[in-house]
This record gives structure tokens, C-alpha cells and sequence, in this order.
């Protein structure tokens, strides 16, 4: 189900296990999709083709209404749209002060790793980015296995 389309008070998501996917994740990667859809309602969405406002929205009154069980957020790690998803839920938790358990994971190399809540926080806040990147050079060489906009841009300089 579409999370913008999804009526916020269905019974489908009473007290459930609600895993927030990015829309691509199904067609991309069906083996890690199909082992986070058991036991819990999918909601798929695409912040790059949403506003961002509503989805956050939309998840705030899911939590308000439904007071799911729990909610697990799985995308796809490098894209910046689907890092607004993570933060979505991350905004609507603080907005509506439930205490649902959350977990966040992104696909990288072809596998689900979690990142914590915090993780998601600090990428909003560039210049603890930076800080990080000052203590930890070397993380830049990482990148460059992940970023072909990493690798164009070393061309370049």
C-alpha cells in the first residue's frame, strides 16, 4: 500500500508492525524486501515524488491513530530522497512524542544494514558531517567505492 494513500485509522494498522519502505526497494532488491514484508504492513512511498511535508505527516498521524507496535524503515543507502524517509519518521516521532521502537535500515552492497536514529539526525547537521570526515579521513576512500558523483568528482580535481 501507498503510505499517502493509506487511511491513517484502518484497521490493518491497529498495534501493527508497519515497515516504511522506499518505493524502489520491491522491484530492486525482492529478496531483502520479501524478508522484512513478513509479519508486518508495508507502506511504500517516494519522497522524491511526494512532498516530503505529507509523508511526515501522514506518519505522525499513523503513529497518533494506529500506535503501531513498531515501525522499521528499509531504503536504499546513497539516495537522498530516501534518506528523507528516515527523517520523516524520525520528525514525526518528536512531533507527536510517541514512544514507538523504531529501526532503520538502508540496502548497501546488496545487504540490509541498520543505522541507528542517530545516524539520521546527524546527517541533517552538515557540520557534524564535517567533523566526522575531520576525525575520519579515511571514510572519504569509502565513499569512493559507493559515490560515482565521489569518483567524477576526484576526476575532476
Amino acid at each position: 500500500m501507498k503510505l499517502t494513500q493509506t487511511h491513517v485509522k484502518s484497521p490493518l494498522l491497529k498495534r501493527a508492525s508497519i515497515l516504511l519502505v522506499g518505493e524502489c526497494v520491491p522491484g530492486v532488491f525482492p529478496k531483502i524486501y520479501k524478508q522484512f514484508v513478513k509479519e508486518r504492513i508495508a507502506l511504500t512511498s517516494c519522497p522524491e515524488a511526494e512532498n516530503v511535508g505529507l509523508i511526515m505527516g501522514k506518519t505522525a498521524t499513523i503513529l497518533s491513530c494506529s500506535h503501531p507496535r513498531e515501525v522499521t524503515v528499509l531504503t536504499i543507502d546513497g539516495s537522498p530522497h530516501c534518506l528523507a524517509l528516515h527523517s520523516a519518521l524520525n520528525q514525526a516521532l518528536f512531533v507527536t512524542r510517541e514512544k514507538t521502537p523504531t529501526r532503520h535500515f538502508v540496502i548497501a552492497d546488496g545487504k540490509a544494514l541498520e543505522v541507528s536514529a542517530e545516524t539520521i539526525r546527524v546527517s541533517r547537521y552538515l557540520h557534524l558531517v564535517q567533523l566526522c570526515i575531520r576525525k575520519n579521513p579515511k571514510i572519504l576512500q569509502q565513499l569512493r567505492r559507493h559515490s560515482l558523483e565521489q569518483q567524477r568528482s576526484e576526476k575532476k580535481g
